[in-house]
Formats: C-alpha cells, sequence, structure tokens
C-alpha cells in the first residue's frame, strides 16, 4: 500500500511537471529532431513497421515519433498514441495534422486497456518513467501479436554530459533536487535494460548503443537555457539558494563543461543512447 502511494504520488507530480514543460520540450527538442532525437529513425527503423500495421506509440509525447509512424504504417494501417500529459497530446494532435489513422488517448501505461494486438509498439525515452516497469512490459506483451516488435530508447547511464554537467553540482547543493524513486537512469546499461525485457518474458532482445552530439551553443546559452527552462518544482528548489551558492553552482557547471567547448566557446555534448529491440514469440 505504502508502494502504491509512493507510485501514485512520483505519477501525479510528473503529468503536473509534463504539462508545464511540454511546450518547450517540444519546442527546444522534439520539433527539431536534435541531438539525442536522432535516434527517432532508427527506433522506427528497428521496429519493422510497414504499411497497414497497427501500432502503438506509448509515452507518445508531443508526437515525434508518432508523427513518423503514421506515414509509415500509411492510411491502412492505424496508430494508438498514448501520453498522460494533456498539454503534450494537445499539441501532438495539432501537429500530426489530424490524420485519420491515429488516435490520441489520455492514459496511464500501467492501468490502461487495449482490445488490439499490435503489430509493432514503439516508446522513446519513457521506460524510466514508468514506477513499476516490469508491470508495464507485461502488459505490453499481451497486446502484441505473435513475433510483433517493441522498440525503446534510454538515455545511457554513462556518457551524457549534457545532464551530468549540471546535475552532479546541483546535487551537492540541493541532494532532493530530483526524486530517489524510482531510479531514472536505472535502465541505462546494456545489461540492465535487457534485463527488464528478459524477466517480462521477451525474446530475440537486442540492445544498441548509439552516439549522437548535441550542442547548446556556449557556456551562458547552456547555463541561462538550463534555468529558464526548469519546471516549477525544481525552479522552486533552486531559487532557495543564497546568490553566493548559486554563483559557486555556476562556476562548478562551468569547469565541467570545460572538455566539451570547443575554441570558439561552443560546447558539442557527446549523448549516448541505447536503443532496444524484442520479440513475443
Amino acid at each position: 500500500m505504502k508502494k502504491e502511494s509512493k507510485n501514485t504520488k512520483y505519477k501525479q507530480r510528473n503529468i503536473l511537471v509534463w504539462n508545464e514543460v511540454a511546450p518547450f520540450y517540444h519546442k527546444r527538442w522534439a520539433r527539431k529532431e536534435i541531438g539525442p532525437f536522432n535516434v527517432t529513425t532508427e527506433l522506427i527503423k528497428l521496429s519493422k513497421i510497414r504499411p497497414g500495421d497497427s501500432v502503438l506509440d506509448l509515452a507518445c509525447g508531443t508526437g515525434l515519433v508518432t508523427k513518423k509512424i503514421t506515414t509509415k504504417v500509411g492510411i491502412s494501417g492505424k496508430v494508438f498514441a498514448v501520453d498522460t500529459s494533456k498539454t503534450a497530446l494537445k499539441i501532438a494532435k495539432k501537429w500530426v495534422d489530424k490524420k485519420k489513422n491515429v488516435r490520441f488517448i489520455l492514459g496511464d501505461a500501467e492501468t490502461i486497456e487495449f482490445k488490439t494486438k499490435f503489430d509493432a509498439i514503439t516508446c522513446q525515452y519513457a521506460l524510466f518513467f514508468f514506477p513499476n516497469a516490469q508491470k508495464v512490459l507485461k502488459r505490453l506483451k499481451k497486446n502484441i501479436k505473435k513475433n510483433g516488435v517493441i522498440a525503446m530508447s534510454v538515455h545511457s547511464k554513462t556518457n551524457v554530459p549534457y545532464f551530468d554537467s549540471i546535475l552532479h553540482p546541483v546535487k551537492k547543493f540541493i541532494p532532493d533536487y530530483l526524486p530517489k524513486y524510482p531510479e531514472l537512469d536505472r535502465f541505462g546499461t546494456k545489461a540492465s535494460f535487457k534485463e527488464v525485457f528478459s524477466k517480462a518474458g521477451y525474446e530475440k532482445i537486442i540492445v544498441k548503443k548509439l552516439l549522437f552530439q548535441y550542442s547548446p551553443g556556449g557556456f551562458l546559452d547552456y547555463w541561462n537555457n538550463y534555468k529558464k527552462y526548469l519546471s516549477k518544482p525544481l525552479k522552486d528548489k533552486f531559487n532557495k539558494l543564497s546568490i553566493h551558492q548559486k554563483s559557486n553552482l555556476r562556476e562548478m557547471v562551468k569547469d565541467n563543461t570545460l572538455e566539451y567547448t570547443k575554441k570558439s566557446g561552443k560546447i558539442v555534448f557527446p549523448w549516448e543512447v541505447l536503443v532496444l529491440t524484442a520479440r513475443n514469440s
């Protein structure tokens, strides 16, 4: 009961955060398909989607993957796009041009029911947000056709300095900056990513490691955008720091970016991503 309460509180908080940040997320990342979002084309390619297929895009966000899938399945196919954020779904509906072969659904991955059996299921950068990922994967398995493909991507636990350059020093000043449960990097290694699917009963599991690059501009761009796009819960914590603490934090972050800074002052971060495919044999 205590764990269920913890899960519920986390999910409620996550919905509030994504309802707030979805417009910024779409404008800065998804719409431009930059940095880690370069993986989208590979994710869809590995999911083996064909014209006429029925596909579920879980945690569809603002619709980047969904939009590409609707084109892939064509008018004879069907796409079901699910997310818990009303704001994200609103953006996705508008961006995907109201195509007749897509249905947007507000729902929780742990509880949503489907009568449809899918040829493929995709999920980009969201598995780590599910408190009970094992439960989600077991439920999804029941909705994949025999030999159907499930394809998911996550950020690697290592070699993502865009996050770490800020997160490591921030946690020294704000220990509870991020929730300790669930651990958002718990699927960030090939072994841990593969294991959660294996335990859920999937077969023919393959994990690929891909490396992309992303430039936030110079240090001031990186730092100012970090502060600008903080969600309210994080912004409230950040604003409680003293001027001296903020200054020290800024310098620590800057030091962390130096090895990725070109002579021109432009920062170029590597960004490692894991992509997994598995089958319901």
